[in-house]
């Protein structure tokens, strides 16, 4: 078990985005420019991340690149806490397989940086009028085809397979019109998978936002969690309006949103929830957010772990 001190939770390196000022993806940038990077978390106090592909697609690296990703974490006194895939679902019509190989490298790789979890999902590119929104989550998105379910189920549980042999596990990230969309679906499709080593991440946060009716935050976290084994963290404000049926919302950091993460932390460890955190967040100083969050949630390990003796 885990203490609040060496709970693993990681910043989201989502903020700094594929390329760097000049234009080079991060993908091909020196090592330089990913130790600046990192210690620019490591200067508020968190010292763990998750790579997201988004950030650096380390499935693409050669073999001496990813030990010279490891030489500059180690020499800025980081680690990972998790890996993430990101709008790279395997079920993709052009990518899917090209996804599936990415995501077993993603398992490859993992043990070697002690990471336990790899997350993947089914959501896919955003839209050209989703880039052009305010908040991308502000207009509809890719929507799974039902006819591929079966599909995604056998290359999920393939990716269960190859984690299983590493000792890790697979987690499926939570995100609308995708076959993970709802609490119900997202539990519906954990099952059906069936596989020791494929959880659910919760990321709930990207359900809370829309602005459409979802089902009370409360419901579907005990929904979920019993089949959670990572989690995407984050929050906003949510709003509706009954008169004229106007949704609001806003990326909040974790203790003022809509979400109660004090209360769904505690009813997660009651739960048996032992996995990875990773904080994200979306507009503002994103970053200084997401080390305020990791923060908070180390707190709350500390007094929820200190009540129970674990």
């Amino acid at each position: 078990m885990y203490t609040a001190e060496n709970w693993p939770i990681g910043a989201n390196m989502l903020s700094f985005g594929s390329r760097t000022s000049d234009g080079t993806p991060t993908l091909e940038a020196s090592s330089s420019v990913w130790a600046s990077q990192l210690r620019q978390v490591k200067e508020l106090g968190v010292d763990q991340v998750d790579p997201t592909d988004a950030w650096l697609p380390m499935a693409k690296l050669s073999d001496e690149r990813v030990e010279e990703f490891r030489r500059v974490l180690d020499g800025e006194g980081m680690s990972l806490s998790s890996i993430s895939m990101t709008r790279n679902s395997v079920v993709d019509v052009e990518n899917g397989e090209q996804n599936v190989a990415d995501a077993l490298r993603f398992i490859e790789l993992a043990p070697s940086f002690d990471v336990s979890v790899v997350n993947t999902g089914f959501m896919q590119a955003t839209t050209e009028a989703q880039n052009k929104a305010i908040w991308f989550w502000l207009e509809d998105g890719h929507v799974d085809d039902p006819a591929l379910r079966d599909l995604a189920i056998e290359r999920i549980r393939t990716l269960g397979d190859a984690a299983k042999a590493q000792g890790i596990q697979v987690s499926l990230e939570m995100y609308e019109d995708t076959y993970v969309g709802t609490a119900d679906d997202a539990v519906g499709f954990v099952t059906d998978v069936d596989h020791e080593a494929v959880g659910l991440n919760p990321d709930i946060g990207n359900l809370v936002r829309l602005h459409r009716e979802v089902e009370p935050w409360q419901d579907m976290f005990e929904k979920v969690l019993p089949h959670s084994n990572f989690w995407h963290i984050k929050n906003y404000t949510r709003d509706v309006d009954p008169a004229t049926g106007a949704y609001s919302s806003a990326p909040m950091p974790l203790k003022y949103g809509y979400i109660n993460y004090r209360q769904v932390i505690r009813r997660a460890l009651e739960l048996g929830f032992t996995g990875a955190f990773c904080c994200e967040h979306y507009g503002s100083d994103s970053l200084a957010v997401i080390a305020e969050n990791v923060h908070y949630i180390r707190q709350i390990l500390t007094s929820a772990l200190d009540e129970t003796g674990v």
